[in-house]
Parts: C-alpha cells; sequence; structure tokens
C-alpha cells in the first residue's frame, strides 16, 4: 500500500503556502498526544477541504479570513493571518491599502469597536515588518473613489477632484479627464479609479456644468480650452495626458492647440472636429429648445443618442440617472456652452497637434459618428484609430471595460 497520505500532504502544502513555514514548523513541533489529532483534522479539512478548493484565490480567502476573524474578535486568528497576509512573496499577498479597506468594511458590517481593535493590531504588525505608516493629517483625507476636491483660484472657478495613484509612490502618469455636455465629472468615476491605480487622475466640471461657475454666456471652446489650461497650471504642473469626451473631446483639441506644453498625450472619444451647417442649425434648435421648454425636455432628447436601444432596456436606471444630471444643469451654463460648440472648427489645424493621440469612436453613436472621428485621426499625425462594438456616444458609460482597456494599452505608450 502507498503510504503517502495525499490529503494530508496537501493540506501542509496549502498551510504552508498561506501561513509560512516558521509557523507551521512550530505548530508541528508543538504538537502533542492531546493536540496532535486537532492539528490533523485542520490540515485535512481546513487546509486541504477548505483552502484547497479552486474557486477563490488566495487574495480573496485571505481577505474573507481576516473579515471572519475580525467581525467574531477571533483576534489571535486575525493577528495570525495579518503577519502572513503582509509577507513579501506570499501568494496573495495584501498591502497595507488592501487591511485598510477590510477594517472600513469590517466597521460598517461587524462594528466599530471590532474594527478599531482590528486597526490597532494591523498597525503593530506593519510597524514590526517596517512597512512605512507616516504621519498624516486626518482633515486631509480623500475618498479614493470619488478624490480630494478643490476649486482652482481664476475666474470662472472650475470645480475639480484629485485622486493621488493608490500605490502610494509616484504617479506614472498625471491625467485629466473632460466630461460631456450636460454632464459633470461623476461621468468619469469608474475609469477615474482605474487610471488612478498607478497615475494622478484629475477630473472636473466644465464651467456651467456641476459645481463649477456659471458666468453669463455665450462661451467659446477656446475659453473652455483657457479654463482646462488654468487647471493643470494650477492643480497638474502639466504636462498632463488629457481625456476628452464628446464636448470633452473638443476641449482637448483646441488645449493642444493653444496650450501645448501642457498637453503630452491626448484621447479623443466621441467628438468632433467641425460642424456642418446643418449641425450648428440643430445646436441653434437645441438653445431655443432650453429657453422655452426647459432643461427637462433637452434631457428627454439626448439620451436616444447617448446611449444604444439595448443598454437603455437593460440599464433604464443608470439611464435615468442621466436624464436627471442634464434635467438638472444650469440652463444659462448649458446653453452657453451650446453656443461654443456650435462655433467648432478645428478641422484644418489638426495637424498641429504634435502629441501621442488615440481616437475612440462608438460603432452606434448617431451624434458623433465613427466617420466623423476618423477624420480626426486621419489629421492628426500619427494618430490612432479605435472604434467600440456596440456603443453609442456616452462610451465610457456603456463600455467602461473596453475603453478602459484602450486607454491603458495607449498610456503604455505615452512617455512617462
Amino acid at each position: 500500500m502507498d503510504n503517502f497520505d495525499s490529503d494530508a500532504e496537501r493540506g501542509t502544502r496549502n498551510r504552508r503556502a498561506i501561513l509560512g513555514d516558521a509557523w507551521v514548523d512550530k505548530s508541528q513541533a508543538n504538537a502533542t498526544s492531546f493536540s496532535a489529532d486537532f492539528q490533523d483534522f485542520i490540515t485535512r479539512y481546513a487546509w486541504h477541504g477548505i483552502w484547497g478548493r479552486p474557486g477563490l484565490d488566495e487574495r480573496t480567502r485571505r481577505i474573507i479570513v481576516l473579515s471572519i476573524t475580525c467581525a467574531m474578535g477571533r483576534w489571535e486568528e486575525f493577528e495570525l493571518h495579518v503577519r502572513a497576509a503582509i509577507a513579501d512573496g506570499t501568494p496573495g499577498q495584501l498591502s497595507p491599502d488592501d487591511l485598510k479597506e477590510v477594517l472600513l468594511q469590517s466597521a460598517v458590517y461587524a462594528g466599530v469597536p471590532a474594527a478599531n481593535t482590528g486597526l490597532a493590531l494591523a498597525t503593530k504588525i506593519l510597524r514590526e515588518a517596517g512597512v512605512p505608516l507616516p504621519k498624516a493629517d486626518v482633515r486631509e483625507v480623500s475618498h479614493p473613489g470619488a478624490g480630494r476636491a478643490g476649486r482652482t483660484a481664476v475666474s470662472p472657478s472650475i470645480a475639480y477632484a484629485v485622486r493621488e495613484p493608490r500605490h502610494g509612490g509616484a504617479p506614472r502618469h498625471t491625467i485629466v479627464l473632460s466630461h460631456a455636455l450636460g454632464c459633470d465629472r461623476s461621468m468619469w468615476d469608474g475609469l477615474a479609479a482605474t487610471l488612478a491605480e498607478d497615475n494622478r487622475v484629475i477630473v472636473y466640471d466644465q464651467r456651467g456644468h456641476g459645481a463649477s461657475d456659471a458666468p453669463a454666456g455665450p462661451y467659446t471652446v477656446a475659453e473652455l480650452a483657457d479654463d482646462a489650461a488654468a487647471l493643470i497650471r494650477e492643480v497638474a504642473n502639466g504636462p498632463v495626458v488629457f481625456i476628452g469626451l464628446s464636448m470633452g473631446g473638443m476641449v482637448a483639441q483646441e488645449l493642444a492647440l493653444r496650450h501645448p506644453s501642457l498637453v503630452k498625450g491626448l484621447v479623443l472619444a466621441n467628438t468632433t472636429a467641425v460642424y456642418d451647417a446643418a449641425a450648428r442649425d440643430g445646436w441653434k434648435a437645441r438653445i431655443e429648445l432650453v429657453r422655452s421648454k426647459g432643461m427637462a425636455a433637452v434631457a428627454e432628447m439626448a439620451m436616444p443618442r447617448w446611449f444604444g436601444d439595448d443598454f437603455r432596456q437593460s440599464n433604464a436606471s443608470t439611464v435615468d440617472r442621466w436624464r436627471r444630471r442634464v434635467a438638472s444643469c444650469h440652463p444659462g451654463g448649458y446653453i452657453g456652452t451650446c453656443e461654443a460648440l456650435q462655433g467648432m472648427d478645428t478641422l484644418d489645424r489638426l495637424p498641429g497637434i504634435q502629441v501621442p493621440t488615440l481616437v475612440i469612436a462608438g460603432e452606434i453613436d448617431p451624434g458623433t459618428p465613427v466617420a466623423m472621428n476618423e477624420t480626426i485621426a486621419r489629421g492628426i499625425p500619427g494618430a490612432e484609430f479605435t472604434v467600440l462594438p456596440g456603443a453609442s456616444h456616452l462610451s465610457v458609460l456603456e463600455r467602461p471595460a473596453a475603453f478602459a482597456g484602450r486607454v491603458l494599452d495607449f498610456l503604455k505608450k505615452v512617455p512617462t
């Protein structure tokens, strides 16, 4: 007969991988006739029977164990698993930020006293491990999913938020995201969170939108670009990768032409370089619609242009949110911006954009069709062009994973 106990060996293998050789060697060496059966039991049933299942990766399992042991006040186990989880080279290694998120979740679902004890233990262990925990001002703490909010000192004052790179080191790039007409900076929440993994990300509300000033119009695209330039000089300390969608893409083009020293890369999504006479008449009609019937009428009209039929049917709550966002816009700010966009024309100047550029189009976008975006890509030297299948106008909301994937691939080619 084969005397090799496969289940016990598998459990021991998993136990060593997760807790480390030193801990397992110590436990086995300290086993007695009283405790050996228990050691064998947890090796077979916990470390092989449960940890040996393929459904969850090691990182997820560690997070689950830490959450449960914190919630139940199993502090010896909690401390054991924290030490193991932060060890260099361990499978599913957790970062201090991972531990922080576990404890914040525990505070909500298990109570602040449990999370407070867990925080104290984790802090002690991190310091013993030599992890730097610099002093921080609680008044300066910002939500990583929304960033640290601020306003520019210039007039009009522009509201913005900054997400620092989550790895805690120097950012690979500083990236500015510029939203579409009728939206605000929350349009970028998903992409901004993705990019902030290793970049500094700045999102802002265009003048006349969100929390930014809404001076009397009409505006010009040049003024919108100057707003972005002032923001970059004040907050980013230039040059940046500038990503704009629709109106934001128009601003991006003008920014790169008017303030080339502030831009080192462009992503232009679902946008245009010029409007023909029929489209300019359409802008005039939209302005009159706002004046006669208010923002709600424009909001209703925008949804079929922004989102494809399938998306509207399967994501009704998302569509409703953006309908309410447009309906809540400052009418004067919206009209002033429409007056700016109807005069958009960078077509003949596109060759003057001399930075790496990615142009993204939505396959079924009726507002800025594929051909319109392709024209921009042809006009900018060396520009890349991609089409997102099944995407309409707000492609970053309809196809977030595909949009982010294209952007991340492009950023690898932009010099740091």
